[in-house]
């Protein structure tokens, strides 16, 4: 049964390695399934049985779906058909898979699968930043009291996202990445990167793989794994070899953090080119043209094919970005309708039904989250420009997947989609619900770069949502 519980403000531009103890990666426990000791493991799962839900660690893969700059809340998950006439927009409702609860009619297929999902339609902070707001919205963590809401980019000693933590996390030679970014580094206008992309105070050994490119054609090659025509296995081992050689000479005379990190991106490099398993998950052009279809043949669509790929060769993390592609956006200033309906609307919501219907299919819903995410919802008033503008005091998040409440509607706002008025959480909760999820101690202390302990979960999970 469906748990149902249920201002205007402008927008403008805003301008402008660390150490994880061995005791602590013990404590710490793990990611289930990630080459951790059985020891480690039993201790792990005793302690969830105590302390946590049955739910804790059952995600063993997550998709986090990122809607760069914030799906509105009046035209996906939380429509407000009875509201003010000047907020609730130019579209109607559709009734979905859940008995007396509707979503916007802009995502039909969707609706249809409500009953897989848990909608909570109650986040909010106060950072109305595209840049900065996304650093909780990836890692559950804001910056510093005091550091301005405006554009300045990543720092080394920013917080890890999810993916560098898992990727931290994941000790043991791989073949496969831990943490795969499909899509662009996403951006502002400016050029300013948005922050909870990159892996902080991790270090650059625990940065995403990135496929960014062009993913709609018929044959399909990752760029990133192409080897060029005469360099053979062979030829990588030698080379490898004189690589190693030079390392050791280096570390005589530098113990770097910034050295161990290349190291293990050369080591990473090497394992991935050689490796017909990585080359195998990353071929897109294997799957049929009706699955393909299925998903849309659009760059989103694409990636969230590619991300279910990646799922099911046992990538950890998968980070799709909704941004730069042929459809735009969120952010709509201007044109909201038009966009949402001709172009945001229709491959949002083809492309995430296929993948929630896929993995369902497929037998892998029940070990992959998959989780719709953003920095911030829009504005409930309507501008000059037929647009919506940045509002991050209420807005509505997805999840789908391992150890979520199928079928659950959670929190609420008000008759005008503008403040929470049941259950308000603020996006380090989300975040603790992920980490909960994959399995992490909720007691986890990381090392920054001065040694300082800084705690990975500050929020407490939203135990309404879990299963």
């Amino acid at each position: 049964m469906a748990v149902s519980v249920s201002a205007n403000a402008s927008c403008e531009e805003f301008r402008s390695s660390s150490k994880l103890m061995r005791r602590e990666v013990l404590r710490l426990g793990g990611l289930l399934g990630m080459g951790l000791s059985l020891p480690t493991l039993l201790e792990q799962r005793a302690r969830g049985a105590t302390v946590q839900s049955k739910t804790f660690g059952c995600a063993k893969q997550v998709i986090v779906l990122y809607l760069h700059g914030g799906h509105p809340q009046q035209e996906t998950f939380d429509p407000k058909p009875n509201g003010p006439a000047e907020v609730r927009g130019e579209f109607g409702v559709v009734d979905t898979s859940i008995p007396g609860v509707v979503f916007s009619d802009v995502i039909p297929k969707t609706a249809r699968l409500a009953h897989h999902l848990a909608v909570v339609r109650s986040m909010s902070h106060t950072n109305a930043n595209h840049v900065t707001a996304s650093l909780p919205a990836f890692s559950g963590h804001t910056h510093p009291a005091g550091t301005p809401e405006t554009d300045f980019p990543p720092a080394t000693n920013d917080f890890p996202p999810f993916g560098a933590v898992v990727s931290h996390l994941r000790k043991e030679s791989r073949e496969l990445p831990a943490w795969v970014r499909i899509g662009p580094l996403m951006r502002r206008n400016n050029g300013t990167v948005l922050h909870g992309q990159v892996p902080g105070f991790l270090g650059a050994a625990n940065a995403s793989f990135a496929v960014d490119q062009e993913l709609t054609g018929k044959q399909v090659r990752i760029n990133a794994l192409q080897q060029f025509d005469d360099l053979t296995a062979v030829r990588l081992s030698a080379r490898q070899n004189l690589l190693q050689q030079f390392d050791a000479t280096r570390r005589l005379m530098d113990h770097s953090a910034e050295i161990r990190d290349l190291r293990t991106h050369y080591q990473r490099a090497f394992s991935m080119l050689t490796s017909q398993k990585t080359r195998d998950a990353f071929d897109l052009s294997a799957e049929s043209v009706k699955v393909r279809e299925q998903y849309g043949m659009t760059e989103f669509g694409q990636r969230c094919l590619l991300a279910r790929r990646m799922a099911e060769a046992g990538v950890p993390m998968i980070n799709v970005s909704y941004c730069h592609t042929p459809q735009g956006s969120w952010d709509t200033h201007s044109r909201h309708f038009q966009q949402m309906r001709d172009s945001l609307g229709p491959t949002f919501d083809t492309a995430f039904s296929a993948l929630i219907e896929d993995l369902a299919e497929r037998g892998m819903l029940d070990e992959t989250l998959v989780f719709v995410n953003a920095e911030f919802g829009r504005t409930p008033a309507i501008n000059s420009n037929s647009g919506r503008d940045h509002w991050p005091f209420v807005y509505s998040l997805a999840l789908a997947g391992a150890g979520i409440r199928q079928g659950t509607i959670y929190g609420a706002s008000d008759h005008a989609a503008a403040y929470p008025t049941d259950r308000p959480h603020d996006p380090k909760d989300m975040a603790a619900t992920i980490y909960h999820l994959l399995g992490v101690d909720p007691e986890t202390i990381l090392h920054d770069h001065e040694d300082r302990p800084r705690p990975l979960i500050i929020g407490k999970p939203i135990e309404g949502i879990l299963a």
